[in-house]
């Protein structure tokens, strides 16, 4: 299928010409004029006669798949949703992540990868029908959980509640951008989407407000109509759905293939005793944190358990059925604090990649014995290419390229002030201040409070290395330096905490910093523009003469660098067909850091910590036409360190390292896990 050339995808009756688009409607005018209404009208409502639904009048249910438009280049848009198509879907279900579209107060981005118009209209034209998820907050392991970070502005903000100041005018703002939008797309005016969803999980959430809720519902009625089929979603817990539903919002559960199916139906039965039975979130994998391994769930049992649900005639939705990749600085976090990798594979049906796997065609195997799926060949997986190995050379530190991350100037003040209050939403904050005694004999830094580092902060003096802080986990670090030596705290907001209680998760020194027993002052706070120092390649790409043309680095008696900028370039060859492809980036002798290819931010990589050892690289940011430039900022150590002899590089392979199976940990989730129902 071609795509169009504009931003937005106009259906296609609109692209008919206009005499002939006279002729065609003609009757249906003069029908009207005479009274005669011989047009059928779209509906899709509930049956609680019968426990089902009824689209156009006719028993229907959906076997839906959750993708996330926000995850999947829109490169890649199409053929994800083909895929999907295929496997004997009739549905897809989608967030929308609002942060992504309104990263700043009143900046709106629609276009490009932003286009969630686009996504639906293709959907549309795919023969998909839609579930719709605009929130506000959606979970879905993204970043606050899909609220914008600049809620936190005001810091006594209740989250998801009917706090009568700026949440529910920011909600009310962005609900009458967004609405009117998606209103035009709803099934009954010619569109895909069948339902939509207010809120997300509520239930879960301490704050318990049926006024919010009720002022949602009532915001969605006015932007969408009356017509519009309006629902919840909670885990299977009688608890959690008390507080998660609302008269007039349909109620569902989510559940995923280790519980019990007629226990959780049950659970939605004592909120809806009629009206048909819905699965909203039947989790096919599972998600991952740094440092554990990866999540699986084996194809066998997810497989017999949509068995189990599409035998009851339960409506069912797949999350997910095709993951992605958190780009960027997108990531979410659970507590006790754990941000989720660059990776959101999933062990879904489609790999991160939207590679064909084995629980795909499983699935699909199931889906065959219930509804007739589409024929004709399915879109194979991906070609993957391995350009192989790049070198990288030192560039500059992060204190060496000060002015042109920081081109707006430092900040000052007597105390740290967090992430919010320097208007840096996402990346890194230096923080600056002198050393008010000799410290000889290793001298004890730490937070005033406990924990109060967020989320991880590279310490040096003098640029010499000390060490990291890290929340949860390195609370105390001993430096040593002369009175009047310069320490720099560099601090990395690792990915915002999106379920739970603590959503309200900001970022920096969040307390005071105290040296031994006195409280350090006197700040010069310096907010990094990464983005906009990688697109222009740091201010040129000629190396930083330090004196040494070695490629190493300033390097101290502990583990750790300065963090530091590497940069290099490969060349993809223009005369070969079907190049260039997509590829995965690994860092063999890497410790931890940030990638941009061509300017594009591919995420985090950390191989040491693992899982994810590789990172996806969507041929779309590749290039024949000219050599493809890398840039790495490594926050800890590189590989052409002082300590090793190993040149710096990167390599690009043609398969991804993910991790080893967490699958026999499964079977012992506990319903009150507060990571089963997350999403």
């Amino acid at each position: 299928m071609a795509e169009w050339s504009d931003s937005t995808r106009s259906p296609s009756w609109l692209r008919v010409p206009l005499c002939t688009l006279l002729l065609l409607l003609a009757p249906l005018l003069l029908g009207a004029a005479q009274g005669v209404h011989n047009v059928s009208r779209r509906t899709f409502e509930l049956d609680y006669s019968q426990d089902r639904f009824l689209k156009d009048g006719l028993p229907f249910r959906y076997i839906s798949g959750s993708i996330h438009y926000f995850r999947i280049p829109r490169f890649y848009w199409e053929d994800r949703l083909l895929k999907m198509k295929m496997a004997g879907l009739n549905a897809i279900q989608m967030y929308v992540p609002w942060n992504f579209h309104e990263p700043q107060p009143g900046q709106y981005e629609f276009s490009g990868d932003h286009d969630v118009e686009y996504f639906i209209h293709l959907a549309h034209e795919l023969g998909l029908l839609v579930i719709l998820r605009p929130g506000p907050y959606i979970c879905a392991e993204w970043d606050m959980g899909g609220l914008p970070a600049w809620l936190l502005e005001k810091e006594s903000i209740v989250l998801r509640s009917s706090d009568p100041g700026e949440l529910l005018v920011a909600v009310d703002k962005w609900l009458t951008v967004l609405l009117p939008k998606m209103k035009p797309l709803l099934y009954q005016n010619g569109g895909p989407i069948i339902t939509v969803q207010v809120e997300n999980e509520y239930g879960s959430y301490f704050t318990c407000d049926y006024d919010y809720l009720r002022f949602l519902a009532h915001r969605f009625r006015y932007h969408l109509g009356n017509d519009v089929l309006l629902f919840t979603t909670d885990g299977a817990n009688e608890k959690y759905l008390q507080c998660g539903t609302l008269q007039g919002l349909y109620a569902t559960v989510d559940f995923g293939a280790v519980k019990n199916v007629t226990e959780a139906f049950l659970i939605q039965r004592k909120f809806e005793p009629k009206g048909p039975l819905i699965n909203s979130e039947f989790y096919t994998g599972w998600l991952d944190h740094w440092g554990e391994p990866h999540s699986t769930v084996k194809t066998e049992l997810v497989a017999a358990s949509l068995y189990d649900l599409l035998a009851r005639g339960a409506s069912v939705n797949l999350y997910m059925f095709i993951g992605g990749t958190n780009f960027a600085y997108w990531n979410g976090a659970n507590t006790p604090y754990a941000a989720q990798p660059t990776s959101y594979d999933y062990d879904a049906p489609l790999s991160e990649a939207g590679d064909l796997t084995e629980k795909y065609f499983a699935l699909r195997n199931v889906i065959q014995k219930f509804k007739e799926v589409p024929k004709g060949p399915i879109p194979p997986s991906t070609p993957k290419f391995a350009y192989g190995k790049v070198a990288l050379r030192k560039f500059k530190t992060v204190t060496e390229a000060l002015d042109i991350l920081c081109p707006n100037g430092p900040v000052k003040s007597r105390y740290p002030l967090k992430f919010i209050q320097v208007k840096q939403y996402f990346g890194y904050v230096l923080y600056r201040t002198t050393l008010p005694r000799d410290c000889n004999d290793s001298v004890p830094i730490f937070s005033s409070s406990i924990d109060g580092v967020h989320d991880r902060a590279y310490v040096s003096v003098d640029g010499v290395p000390q060490g990291v802080l890290e929340r949860n986990r390195v609370l105390v670090l001993n430096i040593q330096g002369k009175a009047g030596a310069v320490l720099d705290i560099l601090v990395e907001n690792m990915g915002r905490v999106n379920y739970g209680k603590h959503i309200n998760d900001f970022k920096g020194l969040v307390s005071n910093m105290t040296l031994n027993s006195t409280v350090l002052t006197n700040w010069t706070i310096f907010p990094l523009d990464t983005e906009a120092a990688v697109r222009s390649h740091l201010g040129g790409w000629e190396a930083h003469d330090d004196g040494r043309h070695d490629g190493h680095v300033t390097f101290s008696s502990s583990n750790f660098t300065l963090p530091t900028f590497y940069v290099g370039s490969f060349s993809i060859p223009s005369g070969i067909p079907d190049l260039p492809q997509d590829t995965f980036i690994q860092f063999p002798g890497w410790t931890k850091g940030q990638v941009w290819i061509n300017g594009f931010n591919l995420g985090r990589y950390w191989p040491k910590q693992g899982p994810q050892v590789t990172l996806f690289v969507p041929r779309h940011i590749l290039t024949t036409s000219a050599p493809n430039n890398i840039t790495v900022l490594e926050l800890e150590l590189a590989p052409c360190s002082d300590r090793t002899t190993e040149l710096c590089a990167v390599e690009f392979v043609d398969r991804p390292v993910i991790g080893r199976s967490l699958a026999n940990r499964i079977p012992g989730w506990s319903d009150e896990d507060p990571w089963l129902n997350p999403l």
